[in-house]
């Protein structure tokens, strides 16, 4: 069935546009109410449904009206105030609630926002029940009558038992004594979390973008904007620099001379560690974007590897399907199932960490093996939806830059499940080769959409 509402990571866009207006979510909150609990509802008990958020100023508007359609539904709900999104699915699983739900756009500027749904095992939304969802939201909401209707609490030490809970994925025979780390939590959720958990773990820690202010959440920080952190680390000659994103799931780090080390680079650390640990099985699970480096590397290594569609979702459901325990996306989404149920920042940098500390070294000779092959990706903004299918000039160059690249490289092509893009990935041996083919098809791209680029 063709979304009118979910895209890969809920429901998400620009805050008073449809489909992020109060209304719309005052309505969602309601259905969500009705589908998540159906099955959980015991006689003469409300069910319970945990809400946070991050930091952008349009939060406090759509955290009333979710409250709001979740209480007309007769659901109690508890609040958590702003708090990463890895910790609404911890809280979720570990307060035995229904559901839980996550107000925020991620990465996205700060005019954006979005929620996005777990389910009582902290893992995000089947895509059936999300249907479910939408074929309830152009249903008339029909309010509960007042002995029904929910209740609403705040918990006051959320933030203390998702600081525990990251502290305990750290072997407890470790510290991180004697490491000076940069700390950019880009002004989003993690702004009171993160640099507490390393610090209370032993380094010496600089925190970056942790005075959010309701509009500068991703703004020029975080880990899509690593240059912040960069600069810092070597200002500070921090040993290395750890990079969340607005809502803290995802993942980027630099070493102490400037270097960046993405998603598929820190999820290769992890799972080259852990191979070294006893009771260690099964494989990784990347996606179309994952550099090809990292399946050679782990290929070397006897480590099995698949790839899922993109969003970190579908990496976890193959992940699910197949029993593995790791995988990512090179945006640093990065999940350890051994950890946790969903993909989180903090969790995946301890991870990296516990290697580095382990085998007394540095991320970038741990990771040495791992020589990434150039990539370029283009982001096209289009106004309306565009079909590639049915789009000759871009098929013929596609199909001849996938001749040329033929057993050296790949193309990719997809829109984004989170804003209005194309995405044009390709990837080759030959950085040249890989810029021209890049800007050709996106050139035929914008011809086909009318539409502008915007920095990849």
């Amino acid at each position: 069935m063709s979304r009118k509402y979910f895209g890969t990571d809920g429901i998400r866009g620009r805050v008073g546009q449809w489909p992020i207006t109060p209304e719309l979510v005052l309505r969602l909150g309601f259905a969500a109410g009705v589908v998540l609990t159906r099955s959980n509802a015991q006689e003469g008990v409300h069910p319970r449904v945990v809400i946070g958020k991050d930091t952008r100023i349009s939060g406090y508007m759509l955290e009333s009206a979710m409250e709001a359609g979740l209480s007309a539904a007769g659901v109690d709900v508890v609040l958590l105030g702003p708090m990463p999104t890895p910790a609404v699915a911890y809280l979720t699983r570990a307060l035995r609630l229904q559901a839980g739900v996550m107000i925020s756009a991620s990465h996205n500027p700060y005019d954006d926002n979005g929620i996005k749904f777990f389910s009582a095992s902290g893992t995000k939304l089947p895509d059936s029940i999300e249907m479910d969802i939408e074929a309830l939201l152009d249903s008339p909401l029909i309010c509960r009558d007042s002995a029904h209707l929910g209740r609403v609490r705040r918990m006051d030490d959320a933030a203390g038992r998702y600081i525990e809970f990251c502290k305990s994925t750290f072997p407890s025979t470790l510290d991180l004594k004697g490491l000076k780390l940069v700390v950019d939590c880009a002004h989003g959720a993690t702004y009171h979390i993160a640099p507490l958990v390393f610090h209370e773990l032993g380094a010496e820690v600089v925190a970056i973008g942790n005075t959010p202010n309701g509009t500068n959440i991703n703004d020029a920080c975080g880990a899509t904007h690593p240059e912040a952190l960069r600069a810092a680390v070597l200002a500070h000659q921090a040993d290395l620099g750890i990079a969340l994103d607005g809502d803290g799931d995802r993942l980027m780090m630099v070493d102490r001379a400037g270097t960046l080390f993405d998603g598929d680079q820190l999820l290769y650390a992890i799972v080259k560690h852990r191979q070294t640990e006893p009771g260690f099985s099964g494989g990784v699970v990347g996606t179309a974007m994952t550099n090809m480096a990292v399946e050679l590397a782990l290929s070397q290594r006897n480590i099995p590897f698949a790839r899922a569609r993109v969003g970190d979702r579908y990496v976890l459901e193959m992940m699910t399907e197949l029993d593995w325990y790791w995988g990512g996306e090179n945006s640093g989404h990065i999940i350890c199932r051994d950890k946790h149920s969903t993909g989180d920042g903090i969790i995946s940098a301890l991870q990296v960490l516990a290697a580095l500390v382990s085998n007394a070294t540095t991320l970038g000779a741990y990771t040495a093996e791992v020589k990434l092959f150039p990539q370029r990706l283009i982001n096209v903004r289009t106004a309306l939806p565009v079909n590639l299918e049915q789009a000759p000039r871009v098929r013929a160059a596609v199909e001849a830059a996938e001749r040329d690249l033929s057993g050296s490289g790949r193309v990719l092509l997809r829109p984004s499940g989170t804003e209005p893009l194309i995405r044009v990935m390709v990837e080759g041996a030959d950085a040249g080769r890989v810029a021209h083919w890049a800007e050709t098809i996106a050139e035929a791209v914008r011809e086909l959409a009318g539409a502008t680029q915007t920095p990849g």
